[in-house]
């Protein structure tokens, strides 16, 4: 990486407890682009979705999406050599967009991805069922499964791997671990292609609290390894979101052979992606979408068996994806699109089901100023002219 030869702006930055703190932006980075496809390490981001700036962007109403800002996005995310996962918890299923847009999200994204050889795996769910109408018993587990089928053949159908997001339909009708078993395995049985399992912690999503059946983490990860066991063929691997580093690694190790552990983890990535000698993770992370060019760079160190510098590119954007992923981490996808729209990636800093006002002013002047420090503000002059106009808007003065 290489310091771009730029005058810093500076501009004051509120915090906390009010006061406003003076911060000057550092020279841009220009991170490097792969000159061949990353080998080490099987890696995608789970992108976001920009909607129309003149759209009804109001709690409640359909994402009404920006196809041309969004689908650019996915091809900065390609030109870095990442993957890019689609129509997962990042692009706010279940939180602005339903399955009717994700459904025209998947396919669009596919037909650019084969247009530009970019790899994509994209997220089937249950969505499109209604929960308060959701029968119980058998019924509402044959109705999560068939529902489940019809997203898993758009996906599929579109040339992307398919990854089962945990459902928060079965969530709310499974009653047993063995339930989980007999809606999972009937899936896997009927895939053509393998498969990437999706676990998805309470603290992205609290409706998803107990998944799997059991009354604890390890009751629940004996379900998961008895149905990868049973369907590894199937099994192209597991994405794990419950930012627990220690569970990840013994999970990992327990895996069987060729099945891949995809790290979910956005506040521990760094130590699960380079890992040991013995074994590290893959991964599929929502703050992958915000970092990609540092990303990028780790990986193709990787590539060259310099695991020091892939560490430390990685650890220096890690103070960021702990702030954007803090708690309520539900909120985090809000972080994303600020720093999308602070380096002129989209026309204006809104989201679908107005989502934008998910976070605080001071959480985000720190997200902004984490990204700084991580050389990820793309153009320093744009990136402070922005971030001075939302700060205006919120009424800070400078």
């Amino acid at each position: 990486m290489t310091a771009l030869l730029t005058a810093p702006p500076a501009l004051r930055l509120p915090q906390p407890d009010g006061s406003l703190r003076s911060h000057v932006v550092r020279t841009a980075v220009e991170w490097p682009v792969p000159s061949a496809p990353l080998t080490s390490r099987v890696a995608y981001a789970a992108a976001h979705v920009v909607p129309r700036v003149l759209a009804d962007n109001t709690p409640g109403a359909a994402a009404d999406i920006d196809w041309k800002a969004t689908l650019a996005y996915r091809h900065r995310i390609w030109s870095y050599g990442l993957g890019v996962a689609e129509a997962m918890d990042t692009a706010q299923r279940g939180m602005g967009v339903g399955w009717r847009q994700a459904a025209e999200l998947v396919r669009r994204s596919a037909a650019e991805a084969r247009a530009v050889g970019g790899a994509i795996a994209a997220g089937a769910g249950t969505d499109q069922l209604d929960l308060a109408s959701l029968p119980s018993g058998r019924e509402g587990l044959a109705a999560v499964r068939d529902a489940y089928r019809e997203q898993v053949e758009v996906v599929a159908g579109s040339g992307a791997t398919v990854i089962l997001m945990a459902s928060r339909a079965l969530a709310a009708v499974a009653r047993s671990a063995e339930d989980y078993l007999a809606v999972y395995g009937a899936l896997l049985e009927e895939v053509d292609a393998p498969v990437i399992l999706h676990w998805l912690g309470p603290m992205f999503d609290p409706d998803l609290t107990g998944y799997w059946g059991g009354s604890s983490v390890e009751d629940a990860t004996g379900t998961v390894l008895s149905l990868i066991e049973a369907h590894a063929s199937k099994v192209d691997g597991i994405k794990v979101s419950l930012l627990d580093a220690s569970h990840e690694v013994a999970l990992r190790e327990a895996l069987p052979a060729g099945v891949r552990m995809y790290t979910g983890d956005d506040f521990n990535y760094p130590e699960l992606i380079v890992g040991d000698r013995a074994s590290s993770s893959h991964a599929l992370l929502g703050i992958f979408a915000a970092i990609y060019p540092a990303a990028s760079a780790a990986l193709q160190a990787l590539d060259r068996g310099d695991d020091a510098t892939a560490r430390a590119i990685l650890d220096s954007t890690q103070a960021l994806g702990r702030k954007v992923f803090e708690a309520p981490t539900a909120y985090y996808k809000t972080g994303i699109a600020f720093l999308s729209w602070v380096n002129g990636f989209q026309p204006g800093f809104v989201m679908a089901g107005g989502l934008h006002a998910g976070r605080s002013v001071t959480h985000l002047a720190e997200v902004f100023r984490l990204a700084d420090e991580a050389g990820l503000l793309v153009d320093p002059d744009l990136a402070a002219a922005r971030m001075r106009t939302y700060l205006a808007v919120q009424g800070v003065e400078q």
